[in-house]
């Protein structure tokens, strides 16, 4: 292996280790710990539903803010300021038991998560492109399901010996932390020089096809969500499902690691939108599965293809917003990261009232499935080329 494969080779493993940090951990482990603090605080669904969309307005307003073309400063130190702020908020959670504290640290902690996305990849996978190893990109997106499988093994072990909420937060945080001096060794700054960019609005994609798949993914967001956060809750509060409790985000963090690569490979066979289409259908079908049958293999199965389509789709997308923009990608990603956070801020909070009115998630899981069918539907024949 040359020097440029080497180097090429360590900036990917610095985009997957980012976006196990901010994203894997500091976004998704709220799903794991939530059975434990809706058994030691007694939260309610819209409380728990809540605390989630805190996190995901935040995540939307961290894309807005990271897509600002006047942003001032270093991209790379940006970066490296998000994953200091996600690994504190992270561990911070730890350290307290009132609701609005625990708003405003998810709330933190989601911007942080944007900027460390947006501006991880920017750096990431233009390196990549211009090193002639974009086909790299796969493992710079691998991150966020590495982190969830660390985070359901983290959980795991530490409940095992009867550790309390605090401390699966503050291990949490602690992990994430972790991260920073291996993100500021491995990611370079950008090769054009590290100024965040001053492009003007001009230089984003427009049109018909850009407002699709921005709906659509916004679309997405919002069908992923549902089982994302309560899925651990869900089967912890089924005795039939109990047995898989201790599996289930792992199995949708183990299949969102190679879940990029694979559906990239088939982006290049049929095309990305094609791809996203397909990818949209199966996690509807996975969504539904979960909710429909009260079996611990078929939501085992239902939770897998969740996780298996779940980054696929993330990186889809991303390829279909580059391959629209005229220039700086920068905007159009900040864009697709607004409408997603959008949409996974809605979905959280309209779950956890359903869940208090009916008792059951059934009716805004169907919902969320509905949802990415409907993605499925606007996404199709955007783009120009393959992914």
């Amino acid at each position: 292996m040359n020097t440029s494969a080497i180097r090429a080779a360590a900036i990917a493993a610095g985009g997957l280790i980012t976006l196990a940090a901010a994203m894997g951990i500091g976004r998704f482990v709220y799903t794991p710990i939530l059975p434990f603090m809706v058994a030691a605080l007694g939260l309610g669904g819209s409380q728990a539903g809540g605390i989630a969309s805190a996190n995901f307005l935040g995540y939307l307003a961290g894309a807005l803010l990271a897509a600002w073309p006047r942003l001032p400063g270093s991209r790379r130190g940006w970066l490296l300021a998000a994953i200091a702020v996600s690994g504190l908020t992270t561990g911070a959670m730890g350290l307290t038991a009132e609701l609005p504290l625990f708003l405003l640290l998810r709330f933190t902690g989601g911007m942080a998560s944007a900027f460390a996305l947006i501006f991880a990849s920017t750096l990431v996978l233009d390196r990549l492109a211009q090193s002639g190893r974009g086909g790299l990109a796969s493992v710079h997106f691998a991150g966020v399901g590495a982190g969830v499988a660390v985070s359901a093994i983290l959980v795991a072990l530490l409940a095992a010996g009867d550790a309390d909420w605090r401390l699966l937060w503050l291990a949490s945080g602690a992990i994430a932390l972790a991260a920073l001096p291996f993100v500021y060794r491995l990611v370079p700054p950008a090769p054009d020089g590290d100024t965040a960019p001053r492009d003007s609005p001009a230089a984003a994609g427009s049109g018909a096809g850009l407002a699709r798949l921005i709906t659509a993914y916004g679309l997405f967001g919002f069908g992923y969500v549902v089982t994302a956060t309560f899925i651990s809750a869900m089967v912890r509060s089924l005795p039939a499902l109990q047995p898989v409790e201790p599996y289930v985000w792992l199995i949708f963090g183990l299949a969102a690691v190679p879940s990029v690569a694979l559906w990239a490979a088939l982006g290049r066979r049929i095309g990305g939108a094609r791809s996203f289409a397909l990818a949209c259908l199966i996690e509807a079908a996975g969504v539904a599965a979960t909710v429909l049958v009260v079996d611990p293999a078929v939501v085992v199965i239902g939770t897998a293809l969740l996780g298996g389509t779940f980054m696929g789709l993330t990186a889809l997308g991303f390829v279909l917003a580059r391959d629209l923009a005229h220039g700086d990608p920068r905007r159009n990603i900040g864009l697709m990261t607004a409408a997603f956070g959008l949409g996974q801020m809605i979905g959280p909070g309209y779950a956890g009232y359903a869940l208090e009115i009916t008792g059951s998630l059934t009716l805004p899981s169907l919902t969320a499935a509905a949802a990415l069918l409907a993605a499925a539907v606007l996404v199709t024949g955007v783009g120009r080329r393959p992914a």
